[in-house]
């Protein structure tokens, strides 16, 4: 395998993509910066589940064992109930497949402990990007004032509102508030425990749990939010309102949850962009194709993003060439789940009784079926071996 010896990136945002595609370029023979505007290199948020297509892509990186590792199997992606309890969707060994659970932070620990000390440059925060025939130069401001860095390569992995994007496609769509609230929290340690993982579909609303490990129990609710921004007081009390009547172990979930911790986010996504490469200049994850999440798809989608980024980079062609390749791998292929995630809440989340009457009722019926469908179209993506090139599905 021819190796680019010599080459350096840099990756703005430390995030789980920023981190991913830095592990990648670095198993690729690259030397890799990573910018992080936050002062201290975290993640903040809850938890998120993993499909078999990410954990492909986890191994093609070469941090498979180290998902593997801190994560807890869940039956949520087959497992669906109404407020009541009953079952529309019920998992079955043997026919049905695990997810992997896992909270953020713990996740963000794994990949940043692949990196060498010193790759990582907390306070670093981009605020312009220029580029020639022979490389890339950033500029990025810290406490102590504006600095910059050269590379060979920039990959913006900074997320939705992402000024790698905004730098170099300045009349990119903004975000698009998809009128979705989602509150997440995570349970104290062994306070509700076991739990197998579920999901549960009321009108206009829909609760998940997945156990993480610690013997804890990551949640979410989404419901239907005309405009952005309406907070509240007291997030548990309010999660309590809407759904605190409904099945066991949901009310046990929220008593066990301190109202400090929940999160609440409205969600938005990205309308596409015409192209993932300019360039020297790449985006990945949210920053190229921030979705909803209901297929529980962005950090998987990302992680496929930094594997194929990295198998692209690891020959020997040129820079623009390799990032060509990436750009007409990834973008057909995000952009369809993207609008599979858009598409999904019209449905799953609607409050018209009719709707969600027949939905139900059509689940219910088809069954495990529905999960199998749904899992042909996203989890059987095949990652490129990095050091192949223009070699994935």
């Amino acid at each position: 395998m021819t190796t680019p010896q010599g080459r350096s990136a840099i990756v703005a945002g430390g995030g789980i993509g920023g981190l991913a595609a830095a592990i990648g370029l670095r198993r690729a023979g690259w030397t890799v910066t990573v910018l992080e505007r936050q002062a201290v290199s975290r993640e903040a948020g809850a938890g998120w589940s993993f499909a078999p297509n990410a954990l492909r892509a986890a191994d093609a990186l070469g941090v498979g064992d180290d998902l593997r590792a801190i994560s807890v199997p869940t039956r949520a992606g087959a497992t669906l109930r109404t407020p009541h309890g009953r079952y529309l969707m019920r998992f079955r060994e043997g026919r049905d497949t695990t997810l992997l659970a896992n909270h953020r932070a713990d996740l963000h620990r794994a990949l940043l402990a692949r990196l060498p000390g010193g790759w990582v440059r907390t306070g670093a925060e981009v605020t312009g990007v220029e580029q020639s025939a022979a490389g890339v130069t950033v500029a990025y401001r810290t406490p102590g004032g504006t600095r910059q860095a050269t590379a060979d390569v920039l990959v913006g992995a900074d997320g939705i509102h992402s000024a790698v994007r905004r730098s170099v496609w300045p009349h990119s769509p903004a975000p698009v508030f998809q009128r979705i609230l989602c509150w997440r929290g995570v349970t104290e340690p062994g306070s509700v425990w076991p739990v197998e993982g579920f999901q549960t579909w009321g009108r206009g609303a829909r609760f998940g749990a997945h156990p993480v490990a610690g013997r804890r129990v990551f949640w979410f609710l989404t419901v239907r939010r005309p405009e952005p921004g309406l907070r509240y007081d007291d997030d548990v009390a309010e999660v309590r309102r809407r759904v605190g009547g409904w099945h066991q172990p949901i009310p046990a979930l929220l008593a066990a949850t301190r109202p400090e911790s929940v999160l609440c986010h409205d969600i938005f996504d990205l309308e596409p962009l015409p192209a993932y490469v300019e360039g020297r200049v790449a985006v990945l994850g949210d920053a190229a194709h921030a979705m909803t999440p209901f297929l529980a798809q962005g950090a998987c989608q990302a992680l496929e993003d930094a594997a194929v980024l990295a198998a692209e980079l690891a020959g020997d062609s040129d820079v623009p060439t390799a990032l060509a390749r990436f750009d007409r791998s990834r973008r057909p292929r995000s952009q369809r789940v993207r609008q599979l995630a858009r598409q999904d809440p019209a449905v799953s989340l609607s409050t018209s009784p009719v709707v969600y009457g027949l939905a139900a009722g059509l689940t219910r019926l088809a069954g495990g079926g529905v999960a199998a469908r749904k899992a042909a179209r996203l989890w059987t993506w095949t990652p490129p071996v990095i050091g192949q090139g223009d070699r994935c599905q």
